[in-house]
C-alpha cells in the first residue's frame, strides 16, 4: 500500500526520527507504559510505551525510553499488557438520521414477516385512520423469510392507514399507499429519473412494490416534530455511543446544510467526541446546469475551504443505482426471476439512476472543483460505469489528488479490481453486509457468482485502497443499529467472511489478515478522509486520538475478535470514554 504513503507529509518522518530527543527537553502530560501499543504506521509497528503532550502524541518506543519523559505533573498509566490502536474511524455514517430514527416512539428487532406484520398492527392501534404508517430499512435480506411483505398483507395488517415498508429507494405499499399516492395501472415516471411500479403480469395492476420511486409516494409525517434542543441531545448521545465501540472519526456520507448546522454548534459548544468528515448530498435529477452549480458552490463552503479535521466538509456524494438489500443494484447480467427480491421480468438488471453523459458531467465539475466525488454504487453494473466515468475523465484532468471513491463497491470483477490503483480510485466498503446478508445474497445469485463480493484481498493486492464503514443508518447501538456499526464485527467479518445463519465462509480466499483489518479502520480510512497527516496511526506530531482494548487482536482466538471491548477512548489526549468496571 505505498500509494497511501505518498501523501503522507514530511515532517512526520522527521519528528518520528527525534521524537524522544524532543520528548526528554520537556515533560509529557500523560504515558502509558507497559503494553502494545500497535501504532498502524507504515511498518506496523508496536511498541510497549507511548507519550502524549497536549493533543498530539510526542513519542513512542520503550517503557525506559519513554519514562524518561515523566516529570511531576506527568499522568502515568501503566496498561499491565494491554493493547492500544490508533482511534477508529467509519468511514460511512448517517448520524443525523440514525439519531432521530426512535426519537417518536421504539421500534423493536424485526426477524421475520410476521414481526413486521405485528409492528403495523401496533401501530395502527395507536396512530389515528388514515394516517401514514411508514417502517424503513428493515431489510428482506434479513428477515428469516427472505421476502417483502406483500400488499395483501400490509392490507390485512392496516386496512384504515397508508402502509409503506420502505427499504431506500425500494418499497413495498399497501393498497391506500398506492392509491393515496396516485400510483395505479398507468403510472409512469415522468420527471426525467429512472425507477418503475411492478406490475402483476396476468392484471397489469400494481403489485404494492416499487423500483427507485419512493419519491413519488406522498407521506405525511405523523410522529412528533423535535427541536432543535432534542436533535443535539440525541445527536451527543449517538456520539459518546460511537466513542464507546472505539470511534473516534466519521464520514457523514449524505449531509445537508441542516446537518453541517448541526454539527457546528456542537463542535462551537465543544460537544463534537468525534472528528466528522462529510459528502455533501447531490441530487442527479433536474436541470444539469443546476446541479453542476450545486457542485461548484460546495467547494465555496467553509467548512471545505478550512481543511480542519475536527469537522470537514470532503466533496459531493450521489446516488447510482439501487441496492443489493432490495432487488435494484445495477448488474452486469440480470437478476434472474426471484421470489425473494419479487422479481418477474428474466432479463431486469437492476436500475440506474444517472445517464451515462450526466454522470461525466458530474465527476469532471467535482474534480474541477477539487472536491472528493463518491456515489452510493453497488452492483457490478454500477461499479463498471462509475469507473467508466472517472477514466473519461481522468483522460483531460488526473483525477486522483481528489481521491476519488466508489461506496459500497459491493460486487465487482477482476477488471474492477485492477482499475482502482491505476485511476486512484478507492472504494468505501462494509464488511458487515456481508455478515448480515450472504445467507440470502447466496440463495439468489449461487456461491460462484459472488466470487467477487467485497473482494477486499484482491483489492489490497493490486495495490487498491479500501476503508472500513458501517453506513449506519437507523438506531443507537452498535449491535442493534440498522447496519451494525461495531467496528469490531466489520473487523471480525474482513477477517474471517462468516455470515449469521450461514455455515462456512464466503469465499475465504478474499479474507484479510488481521494487520489489514486494523489498518481498514485506521491509516487507510485516515487516507481515505484526507487526513493521513494527522490522523490514522499514532506517530509523533499526529494527533493523540486512541483506544484502550481488553482484547490483543493480533493474538486472541478469530472468534473472540467481534467480541473486542474498548475500556477507554481518547480524542486528543483527552479520555472522552471509560466503560464501567
Amino acid at each position: 500500500m505505498k500509494r497511501i504513503y505518498r501523501f503522507a507529509c514530511g515532517w512526520l518522518l522527521l519528528a518520528w526520527a527525534t521524537g524522544l530527543g524532543v520528548l526528554q527537553a520537556a515533560e509529557a502530560d500523560l504515558i502509558l507504559h507497559h503494553g502494545r501499543i500497535v501504532t498502524s504506521d507504515r511498518q506496523f509497528s508496536i511498541h510497549p510505551a507511548m507519550a502524549i503532550r497536549g493533543e498530539r502524541v510526542v513519542a513512542v518506543g520503550s517503557d525506559q525510553e519513554i519514562l524518561r519523559g515523566r516529570g511531576p505533573h506527568t499522568t502515568v498509566v501503566d496498561l499491565a499488557g494491554k493493547m492500544i490502536l490508533p482511534g477508529l474511524i467509519d468511514s460511512h455514517t448517517h448520524p443525523a438520521e440514525a439519531a432521530m430514527t426512535e426519537f417518536d416512539h421504539p421500534i423493536p428487532e424485526m426477524e421475520t414477516i410476521a414481526d413486521v406484520l405485528r409492528y403495523f398492527q401496533s401501530r395502527a392501534a395507536v396512530v389515528p385512520e388514515g394516517r401514514w404508517l411508514v417502517l424503513q430499512q428493515v431489510f428482506i435480506t434479513r428477515l428469516r423469510e427472505q421476502r417483502y411483505p406483500t400488499r395483501q398483507e400490509l392490507d390485512r395488517a392496516a386496512p384504515r392507514h397508508p402502509v409503506v415498508f420502505r427499504t431506500g429507494p425500494d418499497a413495498s405499499l399497501n393498497s391506500l399507499a398506492l392509491q393515496r399516492s396516485g400510483i395505479d395501472r398507468n403510472f409512469r415516471v415522468t420527471d426525467g429519473g429512472s425507477g418503475f411500479a411492478e406490475k402483476d403480469p396476468g392484471t397489469g395492476e400494481p403489485t404494492g412494490i416499487l423500483r427507485n420511486c419512493t419519491r413519488y409516494v406522498k407521506i405525511e409525517e405523523s410522529g412528533k416534530a423535535p427541536s432543535p434542543e432534542d436533535r443535539e441531545r440525541r445527536m451527543t448521545e449517538l456520539f459518546q455511543d460511537y466513542n464507546s465501540v472505539g470511534l473516534t472519526g466519521i464520514c457523514d456520507r449524505d449531509t445537508s446544510p441542516e446537518d453541517l448546522d448541526l454539527y457546528r454548534r456542537l463542535r462551537d459548544g465543544n460537544r463534537l467526541p468525534v472528528r466528522l468528515s462529510a459528502l455533501w448530498h447531490i441530487e442527479s435529477i433536474g436541470p444539469l446546469d443546476d446541479i453542476l452549480k450545486r457542485i461548484r458552490q460546495v467547494a465555496a463552503e467553509p467548512l471545505f475551504l478550512e481543511k480542519n479535521p475536527g469537522l470537514r466538509v470532503l466533496g459531493i456524494k450521489t446516488y447510482l443505482d439501487g441496492g443489493m438489500l432490495t432487488g435494484s443494484a445495477l448488474m452486469r447480467e440480470p437478476w434472474g426471476v426471484s421470489r425473494i427480491y419479487a422479481i418477474t421480468d428474466p432479463q431486469y438488471r437492476g436500475v440506474r439512476f444517472i445517464p451515462a453523459d450526466r454522470l461525466a458531467a458530474m465527476v469532471r465539475t467535482a474534480v474541477e472543483s477539487g472536491l472528493q466525488f463518491s456515489a452510493h454504487t453497488v452492483g457490478d453494473g454500477a461499479v463498471q460505469a462509475l469507473l467508466e466515468a472517472y477514466a473519461e475523465v481522468n483522460r483531460t484532468i488526473p483525477i486522483a489528488r481528489t481521491r476519488p471513491c466508489i461506496s459500497h463497491s459491493n460486487f465487482m470483477s477482476r477488471e474492477a479490481v485492477d482499475l482502482l490503483p491505476r485511476l486512484g480510485v478507492s472504494v468505501d466498503v462494509q464488511p458487515a453486509w456481508l455478515y448480515m446478508d450472504a445467507r440470502t445474497l447466496v440463495s439468489h445469485f449461487g456461491y460462484d457468482r459472488l466470487r467477487w463480493f467485497q473482494p477486499l484481498r484482491s483489492i489490497f493486492a493490486a495495490g487498491g485502497v479500501a476503508g472500513g464503514g458501517s453506513d449506519h443508518m437507523q438506531k443507537v447501538g452498535s449491535l442493534r443499529s440498522i447496519n451494525p456499526y461495531n467496528p469490531f464485527l466489520g473487523m471480525a467479518t474482513a477477517i474471517g467472511r462468516k455470515a449469521r445463519w450461514y455455515a462456512g465462509p464466503l469465499h475465504p480466499e478474499e479474507a484479510l489478515s488481521r494487520e489489514q483489518a486494523i489498518r481498514m479502520y485506521t491509516s487507510y480510512n485516515a487516507w481515505l478522509l484526507f487526513a493521513e497527516g494527522e490522523l490514522g496511526s499514532l506517530e509523533p506530531g499526529k494527533l493523540a486520538d486512541f483506544i484502550l482494548l481488553d482484547t490483543d487482536l493480533l493474538s486472541c482466538p478469530e472468534d473472540d475478535i467481534a467480541r473486542t471491548r474498548v475500556l477507554e477512548t481518547y480524542l486528543g489526549g483527552k479520555r472522552v470514554y471509560r466503560r464501567a468496571p
